[in-house]
């Protein structure tokens, strides 16, 4: 019956490789600041690198993993999709937003000129 609840694919097992993906990340960032007067930074940042890397490739064995996995080669194709601007277009819409925050800014300094010096007025300071 144990063996059964373990089989390819099983939430069982899944949550196992979760917990072990898990506690192999945890035990790298342990030991990256455990040994930090014991070991350079150099080897210490492997060894995390490792853990990360052993980590990621334990929770890849998993249903969320492969689900994850497919969701970040749908993006990846997705981003080959995407029509990118050229310079020319670049250049000319930062320069129109350029334009429309210059406008705005002078509309907003004379909206509160305006109300400054209404406020003045009616409380007799100006």
């Amino acid at each position: 019956m144990e063996s059964q609840a373990l089989e390819a694919g099983s939430p069982r097992k899944d949550q196992a490789l979760l917990a072990l993906a898990a506690i192999l990340f945890a035990g790298g960032l342990f030991a990256f600041y455990y040994f930090e007067a014991e070991l350079p930074t150099v080897v210490r940042v492997l060894l995390l690198l490792a853990a990360v890397g052993a980590s990621a490739a334990v929770g890849y064995r998993t249903a969320t993993g492969q689900a994850v996995w497919g969701a970040i080669a749908g993006a990846r194709t997705e981003l080959r999709k995407v029509v990118w601007p050229t310079r020319q277009e670049s250049v000319q819409t930062t320069l129109m937003i350029a334009v429309v925050v210059l406008i705005m800014s002078l509309l907003m300094w004379g909206l509160d000129g305006a109300l400054l010096f209404g406020v003045e007025k009616l409380t007799g300071r100006g």
